[in-house]
């Protein structure tokens, strides 16, 4: 048996898991919520040092969500995780529910942060980063970001502060899906060459098919073990996977599936689930 068959099976039940709790919340982001379910997947089940028992072990590895509008790809980890029952799943968004819109740190235990406003992440990451190198901590610090936040020229300040302290406890992850709320991010503001950007700012630059469960394993691995420069990793992503209908359309950045939808979704994960 593939060494990754299980991880491959949880990236199916989260994608069902993230459509069930957006259709019971009625609102919410679905597309980068589905183009990032390898990654939380690798993180949360099998590359990061975390115990859901005890969510402020010292010894923890950190993850920060800057793209916090996809809250429910974490949410769903963090639940296959252990963290809460997935029955809580259903409450997202509700009022007085733990599991709001937007990660809120103060009202779920296992959040490191509370996040929402676009371009923050990495300087937050930098900040943890900086704080265990002093307390000769021996964690890690992920930060997964979206490629339309790299927009934000607060992306590229925090790049230059990590290359500049050696901050070889970070990893950033760009979800590169190719779309942002107003469309495809070639057309509102093109990134490209990112690789090379990155690269100049002075980091190690992993480029994977973000939905190959393999590769993302592998970079992520990878990075932990590099020394003296921190690393990115550009996954190439499809925004909206695993339903064909929402697949690479912006529509569906910030809209939630109506019933209809729903069993339609539901039903061509639970095909795809079968091959797995």
């Amino acid at each position: 048996m593939d060494e990754f068959s299980e991880l491959k099976k949880n990236t199916n039940h989260m994608r069902k898991l993230i459509i069930k709790m957006l259709n019971a919340a009625g609102s919410g982001h679905p597309g980068g919520s589905l183009s990032s379910v390898e990654i939380l997947t690798a993180l949360y089940m099998r590359v990061m040092k975390h115990d859901p028992k005890n969510p402020c072990w010292e010894k923890r590895d950190r993850f920060v969500l800057s793209k916090g509008h996809v809250a429910p790809v974490l949410y769903a980890a963090m639940a296959m995780s252990g963290y809460f029952p997935e029955e809580e799943l259903m409450t997202l968004r509700k009022l007085g529910s733990r599991l709001q819109g937007h990660p809120h740190m103060c009202k779920l235990p296992g959040l490191e942060t509370s996040s929402g406003s676009l371009g923050q992440g990495l300087s937050i990451a930098n900040g943890m980063a900086i704080g265990l190198k002093m307390d000769k901590m021996n964690n890690h610090v992920y930060c997964l970001m979206g490629d339309g936040e790299l927009d934000e020229g607060q992306v590229w300040e925090a790049a230059m502060t990590a290359a500049h302290y050696s901050l070889d406890n970070v990893t950033g992850v760009v979800d590169v899906n190719g779309l942002q709320i107003d469309g495809f991010t070639k057309d509102v503001k093109n990134l490209e060459p990112l690789a090379d950007k990155w690269r100049s700012f002075g980091w190690h630059v992993i480029e994977v098919d973000g939905h190959n469960i393999n590769e993302v394993v592998e970079a992520l691995v990878e990075s932990k073990n590099m020394h003296n420069m921190p690393t990115v990793i550009l996954c190439h992503t499809i925004k909206g996977k695993g339903v064909s209908f929402m697949e690479n359309l912006a529509g569906w950045h910030g809209k939630a599936p109506n019933d209809e939808e729903t069993k339609k979704a539901l039903a061509e994960l639970d095909a795809a689930g079968e091959v797995l």
